[in-house]
């Protein structure tokens, strides 16, 4: 049993875990002063005021850490990337800065059709080297668990070496997410001819090989319409995928009503929907997954956060990391521009970064809140919370303390 003492303070989110993420107020941080946190196998055995430990327990602590006046507050959860990638698109950014949009970059074959000419020419050795150094640089900043798509693959090889490398990463909880309709590649006519491909030919592999947790899908124009995509979600639902959408980021495509209908996990992107949807999104289950980051890149809108939290919906903030759209895996400018452009506040942020996040892995039953039974998966921060999104530059995570089975206080 591990003991973790001396807190300055203890951000619990209990209050915010018991309204599902919902309508988050400061005070459903549950911040708890002169607590202290035990921990066995794992998990988090108690938390309550450190003068009150149970006599019975002190034989049973073999470790103590002192937090040394810290504040302690649950590790972050980066529930969309595309951390797996080889090359880089230095090219396309300039040619977004000059006007160049999105679509028309991608119909020149570049976009997701030029990382996929890097991933295929890329070993699976390499691919495992760049992925953990990625995963790496998230653990630093406070990431416990990361959820990782493929979709540089477009085709059974590179998309099982994808998923295979991913299952093979170290050192964070990970989520592995099959997201083969990323793009169309050039040797298939049609959207709906590749999606067979994908049902046909590496449907099959993944449940053979338990390659991935979740399928997510494009859905744009240009890329996959509603119409094409359910028939496709619901079969990976009925070889035991959670489903997950790319939703109506460039246009009002209809992504997020699909993921109402479907009862997926998560919308994500969400930009452009209107009251109807936002409405919808409210009152269901699926979780509104916010990407500031890649819309800061794409110079395009941001969610309509405010909207959507005063409606009742829960939402998560992400990074979006990729090589395209967002080439940045900064977790402290994430959460900064949801302060600034998504007018959230600061205990809406740690919720949606944390419990939110956990909501859209459908993991909240063992993450995203310092509750008893739950994974002892935590940060330590120095001084204050009020410090976290506040700087572009720095950040007040000092220490991780991750599952016994993951990184464990390192500076």
């Amino acid at each position: 049993m591990i003991l973790i003492k001396d807190a300055k303070q203890i951000l619990t989110l209990e209050g915010a875990a018991k309204k599902g993420a919902r309508h988050t107020l400061d005070q459903d941080l549950t911040a708890l002063t002169g607590h202290a946190i035990l921990i066995e196998k794992n998990k988090i055995k108690w938390i309550g005021p450190q003068k009150e430990i149970p006599k019975t327990v002190f034989k049973k602590i073999k470790k103590e850490i002192s937090a040394k006046n810290k504040v302690v507050m649950p590790a972050f959860t980066e529930c969309h990337t595309h951390t797996v990638f080889a090359g880089e698109r230095y090219t396309e950014f300039e040619m977004r800065n000059t006007g160049v949009s999105y679509q028309e970059i991608a119909a020149r074959g570049g976009g997701i059709l030029s990382s996929r000419k890097a991933l295929a020419a890329t070993s699976k050795a390499d691919l495992l080297k760049l992925t953990q150094k990625r995963v790496d640089k998230f653990i630093q900043q406070g990431v416990a668990t990361i959820e990782i798509k493929s979709g540089y693959g477009l085709d059974l090889e590179n998309e099982i070496k994808s998923l295979e490398v991913v299952k093979k990463l170290k050192s964070a909880n990970f989520v592995k997410t099959f997201l083969g309709a990323h793009a169309i590649p050039k040797e298939f006519g049609s959207a709906k001819e590749y999606l067979a491909y994908l049902s046909e030919f590496i449907y099959p592999e993944i449940k053979r090989k338990k390659l991935a947790d979740r399928v997510d899908i494009f859905i744009e124009k240009g890329f996959f319409s509603v119409e094409e995509s359910r028939s496709y979600l619901e079969l990976g639902k009925k070889i035991g995928l959670d489903i997950v959408i790319h939703a109506d980021q460039l246009s009002l495509s209809g992504g997020t009503e699909l993921a109402v209908q479907l009862g997926a996990l998560s919308a994500d992107h969400i930009i452009q929907i209107q009251d109807k949807e936002i409405k919808n999104l409210a009152q269901s289950e699926v979780t509104g997954v916010l990407l500031p980051l890649a819309d800061l890149y794409m110079k395009c809108a941001y969610p309509p956060a405010r909207k959507l939290i005063d409606a009742g919906a829960r939402v998560a903030v992400s990074t979006d990391f990729n090589p395209g759209s967002c080439p940045s895996q900064d977790v402290q400018m994430t959460g900064l521009l949801a302060r600034l452009e998504m007018k959230m506040t600061l205990a809406e942020v740690i919720v949606a970064y944390t419990l939110g996040a956990s909501y859209a892995l459908k993991r909240q039953a063992t993450e995203g809140s310092l509750e008893v039974g739950k994974s002892a998966q935590f940060i330590f921060l120095e001084d204050s919370y009020a410090g976290l999104f506040y700087s572009s530059t720095e950040t007040c995570v000092t220490h991780r303390f991750f599952d016994e089975t993951l990184e464990k206080l390192v500076k």
